[in-house]
C-alpha cells in the first residue's frame, strides 16, 4: 500500500522505524497491540513466547483468548464501558493480572496499558512482564518464614530475642511457660525482669560493656545461669546467645534449656556417690577385719585342732576324735567362707582400670585353665566369636570361669555336659552409640544340666544362697560375684531354666565404660 504522503517517507524515518521494530522484537518483556474492539494487531516474540503461541496464532484473534475466567468473559464489556465513560480500571495505571497460556496453564504477570490515538483509529499497547519466578520465590520465602516460625513456636526449649537495649521483641510459648508468663506480658519489657539479683542490676551494664569493648562473657559461648519466674521462684537453665546483624540493626537471640531435672539428678547422684564411697570404705574395713582379725583366731582353732589330732589322738575316745574332726571340718568351711567373702568384696574394692579386652581370647584362656575338668567330665564346648569391649580382664576371666564351672558342676548323672557360648551386640536406643552404656554385648551361656525352678531366680544371685543343700561343694557365692562383675561393667545377669532341662544365663556388658 502506498503512503498517504510519499514526501513524508525519508531514509531517516525508515531508519527510525527499523530501529524501533528491532527494539520491540528483542525486548525481554512482551508487547501486544490491540484495536478498539480487542483484536490483536501485533505481538512481539517475547509476548508470543510468554503465552506459548507463535505470533501468527494470535494476530487477528481477540485478546481475551489470553485471559482465564472470569476476565475472559468480562473483557469485551470492560472495553465497551471504557469507550462510553472514559473511566479506565487499568489503562495508564498498571496492575498484577493473570494470563492463560496455550496449554491452559495460568500464570501471573504485571500488565501496564497505554492508549494511543492515531489519525483514523484508537489502539492500546500492553507491556507484559512475567512474574512467575518472582511469585515462586515469594511463595518459597513465605514457606521458609512459616517453617522457621513453626519451629520457633513449637520448640521445646525457650527462645527469646532482644534488641541492643535489652527489650524483648520475640518470646516463644516455651520461654513464656518456663518463666510463668503469657507471651504478651513480656513483649516490650526489659529482659532483666527474668533475672534474679545480682544479674538483674548488672545486665544493662553488661550489654553496654559488650557494645563498647566487644568482650564476650556469654554471647557465642553459653553457660549455666539462673532464671526468675513470675511467682518469684528461681530455676537453673543453660543459656546460649547468638548475635544477629540485620540490615539496619543488631539483635540477640537466647536459647533457654531448662536443666532443673538434670541438676536434681546430679545432686542425687552426688549424694549417692558419697554414700557409696562411704559404704565402700566400710566394706574395705570389713574386708581387712575379715582377712586379719577373723582369720587369726580361726588359724589358732585349726592349729590346735591339728595338734590334738596329731599328738593327743591316742588319748581321745572315739567320740572325742569325732568332735575334733567335726571342729576341723567346720573351721575349714569357715576359712572357705571368709576367702569367698573377700573375693566378693574385692570385685569393687580391689578393682583395676578398664582396658580394651578381647573376650574371645579371655574365654580361650579360661577353657585352657579348665581343660582337666572338661576332659574328666567329657564336656563339649560349642562357642561363637566374642567381641572386644572395655573391661577388667581379671574379672572377665572370673566371670567366665564361675559360669562354665557351674555348668559342669551341676550336670546330670551319666550325661556329658554340653555348653554353648554365643554373643550378640544390642543398642539401648536405635542410632545412639556415643555414650557409655548405649551399646552392650549380650552373652548367652547355655547348658544341659539339672536346671532349677525359676521361682528361685532372685535367690541364686544373692550371696551365700544355695538351692542344692550340701549335695554340691561350694559356698553359694559364685553367681553373686558374677552379678557384681556384670553390674560394675554397666550390665547385669539373669537366667532362664527348668528342672531337668538345663539353664541359660544371659550376661549383658557395656561395650564402653565410664571413667571410675
Amino acid at each position: 500500500m502506498a503512503p498517504d504522503n510519499p514526501q513524508d517517507v525519508t531514509p531517516q524515518n525508515i531508519d527510525d522505524r527499523t530501529r524501533l521494530q528491532a527494539i520491540i522484537d528483542t525486548a525481554i518483556d512482551g508487547i501486544i497491540t490491540i484495536d478498539a474492539r480487542g483484536t490483536i494487531e501485533s505481538v512481539n516474540p517475547a509476548a508470543a513466547r510468554i503465552f506459548g503461541y507463535l505470533p501468527d496464532e494470535v494476530i487477528g484473534q481477540n485478546i481475551r483468548m489470553l485471559m482465564p475466567e472470569p476476565d475472559r468473559s468480562q473483557h469485551d464489556q470492560y472495553i465497551e464501558n471504557y469507550h462510553q465513560t472514559g473511566v479506565g480500571k487499568i489503562i495508564g495505571i498498571g496492575r498484577e493480572v493473570l494470563g492463560r497460556r496455550k496449554d491452559g496453564t495460568v500464570f501471573p504477570f504485571l500488565l501496564s496499558i497505554s492508549e494511543v490515538k492515531l489519525q483514523d483509529k484508537q489502539i492500546f499497547t500492553g507491556i507484559v512482564h512475567d512474574i512467575s519466578n518472582l511469585k515462586k520465590a515469594e511463595a518459597a520465602l513465605r514457606e521458609s518464614e512459616n517453617k522457621i516460625s513453626s519451629i520457633i513456636q513449637a520448640a521445646v526449649d525457650g527462645i527469646i530475642t532482644i534488641d541492643t537495649r535489652g527489650t524483648m521483641e520475640m518470646i516463644n510459648p516455651s520461654a513464656a511457660k518456663l518463666f510463668g508468663y503469657e507471651p504478651q506480658e513480656l513483649f516490650g519489657k526489659s529482659i532483666n525482669m527474668l533475672m534474679p539479683e545480682p544479674d538483674k542490676s548488672q545486665h544493662d551494664g553488661y550489654i553496654h560493656n559488650y557494645q563498647a569493648t566487644g568482650h564476650r562473657k556469654i554471647i557465642g559461648i553459653g553457660r549455666e545461669v539462673t532464671g526468675l519466674r513470675k511467682d518469684g521462684t528461681t530455676f537453673p537453665f543453660f543459656l546460649s546467645i547468638s548475635e544477629v546483624q540485620l540490615s539496619d540493626r543488631k539483635v540477640y537471640t537466647g536459647f533457654i534449656h531448662d536443666i532443673t531435672l538434670q541438676k536434681i539428678s546430679e545432686e542425687r547422684l552426688r549424694r549417692y556417690a558419697a554414700e557409696l564411697e562411704r559404704s565402700n570404705l566400710e566394706l574395705q574395713d570389713f574386708a581387712y577385719v575379715s582377712s586379719h582379725d577373723l582369720q587369726e583366731p580361726l588359724r589358732k582353732i585349726q592349729a590346735f585342732g591339728d595338734r590334738l589330732k596329731s599328738k593327743e589322738l591316742d588319748n581321745l575316745s572315739e567320740q572325742g576324735k569325732d568332735y575334733v574332726d567335726r571342729m576341723l571340718n567346720a573351721a575349714s568351711r569357715m576359712q572357705n567362707l571368709i576367702n569367698d567373702l573377700l573375693a566378693f568384696s574385692r570385685v569393687t574394692t580391689k578393682s583395676k582400670p578398664f582396658v580394651r579386652v578381647n573376650l574371645d581370647q579371655i574365654l580361650s584362656e579360661v577353657l585352657s585353665d579348665l581343660e582337666v575338668t572338661i576332659e574328666k567330665t567329657g564336656t563339649q564346648i560349642i562357642r561363637s566369636p566374642l567381641p572386644e569391649i572395655e573391661a577388667e580382664p581379671t574379672q572377665m576371666r572370673q566371670l567366665f570361669q564361675n559360669l562354665i564351672s557351674n555348668a559342669m558342676k551341676f550336670r546330670k548323672e551319666d550325661v556329658a555336659p554340653i555348653i554353648k557360648i554365643t554373643a550378640r551386640l544390642t543398642q539401648r536406643q536405635a542410632h545412639l552409640t556415643a555414650t557409655p552404656g548405649d551399646e552392650k554385648v549380650e552373652i548367652e551361656i547355655q547348658d544341659n544340666g539339672i536346671g532349677f525352678h525359676e521361682k528361685y531366680l532372685d535367690r541364686i544371685f544373692n550371696i551365700f544362697q544355695r538351692l542344692d543343700g550340701q549335695k554340691y561343694e561350694g559356698s553359694g557365692i559364685g553367681l553373686a560375684i558374677c552379678r557384681k562383675i556384670a553390674i560394675r561393667h554397666g550390665g547385669d545377669i539373669t537366667a532362664r531354666s527348668q528342672p531337668g532341662l538345663g539353664t541359660q544365663f544371659f550376661i549383658t556388658l557395656a561395650t564402653k565404660q565410664t571413667t571410675e
